[in-house]
């Protein structure tokens, strides 16, 4: 058993599943907040759909990754945190593509520093 795989995917399962909770808690207000931060780039105006795209990528990725923890943990495969991992990496991709865009470049850092623990999880887990 690789414990830090079990802990990479329990990090980015947390991280995940409490954005994505945050963005159904407070639709809302991300919708308008991004909406600002957006508002010199050409997706201004699909500020929504693309949260919604975001919203399912972190679902998919966070309970890909707790589900893979739990395999991992429980039987030594590494199918459901493998599939989290890469799911993990292309949803910090869409989240960096998106901060590059708005010009945010401290966000596309802080993006970056999860990007190397997924892709190390990846690695891990292949």
């Amino acid at each position: 058993m690789n414990i830090a795989s079990i802990l990479v995917l329990i990090f980015l399962a947390i991280t995940f599943i409490q954005s994505g909770y945050d963005k159904v808690t407070d639709w809302k207000g991300n919708v308008e907040y991004l909406t600002g931060h957006f508002s010199q780039t050409f997706i201004r105006k699909m500020v929504p759909i693309s949260l919604m795209i975001l919203l399912i990528l972190e679902l998919i990725s966070g309970i890909l990754c707790a589900a893979g923890a739990i395999q991992l943990a429980a039987n030594n495969v590494r199918t459901f945190g493998f599939y989290g991992a890469v799911f993990s990496c292309v949803t910090l991709l869409f989240m960096l593509f998106a901060q590059r865009l708005a010009k945010d470049y401290e966000g596309a850092r802080t993006v970056t520093i999860y990007f190397i623990l997924a892709v190390l999880g990846v690695f891990w887990l292949s």
